[in-house]
């Protein structure tokens, strides 16, 4: 068995199960930090400045929830994974088109990635109900800002 030079609070499968929800979590909001200046570098339009400043404004509260998601993992004696192949080999989120894209292709597909994310979110609340309460109340204040943000993201398109 390893030795953990951190402890943590959770029993040995408890730690495991939690921090394998963590790592998830982590890889897709740094994934959706990427994707997001992805689409702030390449939006063109009528509407540009509104979009540009508003993926602006995912990509910040995306990387401080990795942030907040990778202490907490750490926290448990978990080591966060946030590398370019980590991150590339193991998100749940669709691929952002490259090239110059129109605001409204932006909107649909930020739309689209951020309501992946919330099911995905959501499933991971379920699975840390039991295990860790603590980290479940992480996500799903995580969640609240994401699912805020894909209401803001839809009302582009309404």
């Amino acid at each position: 068995m390893a030795k953990y030079p951190i402890t943590s609070p959770l029993a040995d499968a408890d730690r495991d199960a939690v921090g394998a929800v963590l790592q998830a979590t982590l890889v897709d909001l740094v994934d959706l930090s990427l994707i997001g200046k992805q689409a702030h570098w390449n939006v063109i339009g009528k509407n540009f400045r509104s979009v540009h400043l508003q993926l602006d404004e995912l990509v910040i509260a995306a990387r401080n929830a990795a942030d907040q998601v990778a202490e907490r993992a750490a926290a448990l004696g978990v080591t966060p994974n946030g590398t370019a192949k980590t991150i590339a080999s193991s998100s749940g989120l669709p691929e952002m088109e490259t090239g110059w894209l129109k605001e409204d292709q932006v909107v649909a597909a930020i739309t689209k990635s951020l309501a992946q994310l919330i099911t995905r979110m959501r499933a991971r609340i379920d699975e840390t109900d039991k295990p860790d309460l603590v980290t479940q109340d992480l996500l799903i204040g995580i969640t609240q800002e994401l699912e805020q943000a894909h209401w803001m993201w839809q009302a582009q398109a309404a």
